[in-house]
């Protein structure tokens, strides 16, 4: 028929990736809610999202490995995720601290800046560990100019905490906070660490205008 759409080979590639992603998409964001994950649809894209660009960069290693922590939830909810892109699967949930200029059981403020004692939003690259003053501890690179870059410069790390506990929350009402670092139970931090060490992306969400219209990996 000549009046039938020309589709060249390259449009075909492009419809049979995307479809692939949908599919893919849709396949784990099913496992991680069978799993008891009670996290967004809109989220979970966000972060696969930066997960891709970062990929694409050649920044991230092979392990396929992505963290999302999602600092709309309470602070009494498990609001950590660890996901096995490649296995489809959830390997962990848990508790995690915000910062405590952030907000009390919610955080609400987010900053970049230094002696903030905020969260900072955005995409990060898990780095080295080292034994600090808060015992066995996971640098964190912040990749998004603005919002998370000056993480080392903050000593921003992923740590265990005494103060992120079940503990606390049913003394406190809500779980205690850090100075800006994503802090963890105690018992699952070294886990936790070991899992997502070396190369792995995090993706820090709370539904932040400025962040959502700023973000590079969000946008274009």
């Amino acid at each position: 028929n000549p009046f039938d759409p020309v589709v060249s080979k390259a449009d075909l590639v492009k419809k049979v990736e995307g479809s692939s992603k949908t599919l893919f998409f849709q396949s784990i964001y099913q496992e991680i809610s069978a799993a008891g994950v009670n996290l967004s649809e809109e989220v979970f894209s966000f972060a696969l999202s930066g997960f891709d660009k970062l990929q694409a960069q050649g920044k991230l290693n092979r392990d396929s490995i992505l963290t999302i922590i999602d600092f709309s939830r309470s602070s009494r909810e498990k609001r950590m995720f660890v996901v096995d892109l490649k296995k489809q699967k959830l390997l962990i949930s848990s508790l995690v601290s915000h910062g405590r200029n952030s907000g009390t059981e919610f955080a609400q403020k987010f900053s970049n800046k230094p002696e903030s004692h905020q969260s900072s939003l955005g995409f990060y690259i898990t780095g080295d560990t080292y034994r600090g003053s808060n015992g066995y501890s996971l640098i964190l690179e912040g990749m998004e100019t603005g919002f998370n870059d000056k993480a080392k410069e903050r000593a921003i790390a992923m740590h265990g905490a005494d103060y992120a506990s079940e503990q606390v929350i049913r003394k406190k009402g809500y779980l205690g906070r850090s100075y800006g670092c994503p802090a963890l139970p105690k018992l699952i931090s070294k886990k936790t660490i070991e899992t997502i060490k070396g190369g792995n992306c995090l993706f820090i969400y709370y539904p932040d205008q400025k962040y959502l219209q700023g973000s590079e990996f969000l946008n274009g």
